[in-house]
């Protein structure tokens, strides 16, 4: 049977338009696709027969795996994919009391058809929801994982979903989108609690970019919890643990940095590991999304675990074993000797840790400087990374803002500067990494003791929000955003192939949003604004 793709949901889809051919710019198959549709299908018709109803704990993580299976790099292969499926459909036939799952009730199943070839206006609007919420679901899913969650997180997936699988106008759909950011913002708090509680509040750290010899194994994505199962089943046996990606902020909390093998970070970010992995003689783990089709050079030396998947890669089930890892790590051996590495500007360490305890411990320091004009502007630039060209954009902003000036940053995008020695500002580094995509929260955090020691509001602040967006979670924190009313944010490197030009007229009209075009042309109008 013949597959017909349509995917818009990443930065990098075909055309900046959609992803229609047998395989996707992610690597992602035709038939991976249609499957991804009837599992959002199957989660449509969980949240339709949830109505009037409690859903159970089991049918809360169907949902968020369900969702979080579908992001971007997440999942390649069909019989995980399945089974999820299946479970949906389960959860789906308790609620309803039947055993035949959707069978039992045809008005439950929902064809994403419908979705994709709706009015654009609609179909942007839904899009909106539905990515936010596959986005929300993964952050979620990390507190989950840490025996943290919130009723009103949970039950607002069922709504959402609902609300995509509707007939409705733009009118009912706006505020939807809008509540996907305010219940997302509710669900980073949920996170940041469980990751401060759990591992202790994140401190200022310089983690180095050298690979010590002898063997070691590289752990990619954002699962704390997976990192310190891995620390304490490696502890004492001679293998040092280095960071990849969206991990790299894990050096920051106490209660992981405290175990003297995790060494420090390898490689850059996710799109660059068909290249920096092609050769290390070492493992490497993906705990969560940033997984790319792994080449045949060293496709036997990656392992997978929690919802992340691929055909023919080894997976490390809920047992959490990492023993074929560790096995791994010393049949391989690491290197003979000490290797030295750099970022992409040549630099040999990166520092991160500045999240809102951190920040705001030192809040005085920085009014003051404001105050006396020392620092004149912030600029929070942060988010995904990607390959197109059109990302060296960052790279170049962050090396022309002045040297009066401050830059906030968080996820996998900082990796285009984080490297960069641009001095130091009233005694704290220009550059201050505050964690991962989920700690946007962090970000807002300081953005609002700021403006409450200035009593003015957010979009007084000398502050600027310079964003570059990838996947699912990105999007979610747009919507947070615009939640809070903030505005003139710079997006780019494109705008999202979903947001279709009504709904483009309606962000730009109210919350000022502002397609990036070079950094010498945004910078003169964000300082002169």
């Amino acid at each position: 049977m013949e597959h017909k793709m349509f995917c818009f949901q990443c930065e990098q889809t075909a055309g900046c338009a959609g992803c229609t051919g047998q395989t996707g710019v992610c690597g992602k198959r035709s038939d991976i696709a249609t499957l991804q549709d009837e599992l959002t299908g199957a989660l449509i018709g969980l949240a339709r027969a949830s109505r009037g109803k409690q859903p159970t704990d089991s049918a809360h993580r169907a949902m968020l795996e369900g969702l979080f299976t579908t992001v971007t790099n997440v999942n390649f292969n069909e019989e995980t994919i399945r089974k999820q499926l299946e479970n949906v459909i389960e959860e789906t036939s308790a609620l309803i009391g039947s055993s035949a799952g959707h069978e039992a009730n045809p008005a439950l199943r929902y064809n994403m058809q419908e979705l994709w070839n709706a009015q654009e206006d609609i179909r942007s609007l839904k899009s909106l929801i539905l990515f936010g919420l596959r986005g929300m679901a993964a952050y979620a899913y990390h507190a989950r994982m840490l025996g943290y969650t919130d009723d009103a997180v949970n039950a607002f997936f069922y709504e959402g979903l609902s609300a995509v699988g509707e007939d409705w106008g733009m009118e009912k759909l706006l505020p939807v989108v809008l509540k996907v950011g305010e219940v997302n913002l509710r669900c980073m708090a949920l996170l940041d609690k469980a990751n401060t509680e759990t591992y202790g509040a994140p401190v200022p750290t310089t983690v180095p970019l050298r690979v010590e010899k002898g063997p070691f194994i590289v752990i990619s994505g954002h699962d704390l919890k997976d990192l310190k199962l891995l620390l304490e089943q490696t502890d004492g046996m001679g293998i040092n643990i280095y960071t990849n990606g969206e991990m790299l902020p894990s050096h920051a909390y106490p209660k992981l940095k405290a175990y003297p093998h995790l060494k420090g970070n390898f490689g850059t970010a996710w799109h660059n590991q068909q290249k920096e992995f092609a050769d290390i003689p070492a493992p490497i783990l993906f705990t969560t999304n940033c997984l790319m089709p792994p080449k045949a050079s060293y496709a036997d030396r990656v392992f997978t675990t929690e919802v992340v998947s691929y055909p023919g890669i080894t997976h490390i089930g809920e047992e959490k074993d990492f023993t074929p890892v560790i096995r791994k790590a010393l049949e391989l051996g690491g290197y003979s000797e000490d290797r030295e590495f750099t970022g992409i500007n040549g630099g040999k360490a990166v520092t991160t840790g500045f999240a809102h305890d951190a920040v705001l411990a030192v809040a005085d320091t920085v009014i003051d400087a404001v105050k006396t004009g020392a620092l004149k502007h912030i600029f929070l630039v942060g988010g995904c990374d990607g390959a197109r060209s059109g990302r060296s954009y960052y790279t170049e902003f962050v090396k022309q803002t002045p040297a009066d000036t401050a830059v906030l940053t968080l996820a996998c995008g900082k990796y285009r500067f984080n490297d960069l020695d641009l001095g130091t500002i009233g005694g704290l580094p220009r550059i201050m990494d505050m964690g991962q995509c989920s700690d946007a929260y962090s970000a807002i955090q300081v953005a609002a003791a700021l403006a409450e020691a200035f009593g003015c509001g957010i979009n007084d602040l000398p502050l600027t929000l310079v964003l570059s967006w990838y996947e699912q979670k990105a999007v979610c924190i747009l919507l947070t955003l615009l939640h809070l009313g903030m505005k003139n944010i710079y997006l780019g490197p494109t705008l999202p192939a979903f947001v279709s030009p009504g709904v483009l007229d309606f962000l730009v009209k109210n919350y000022h949003i502002h397609p990036t075009t070079t950094p010498e042309a945004d910078l003169a109008q964000m300082l002169n604004s």
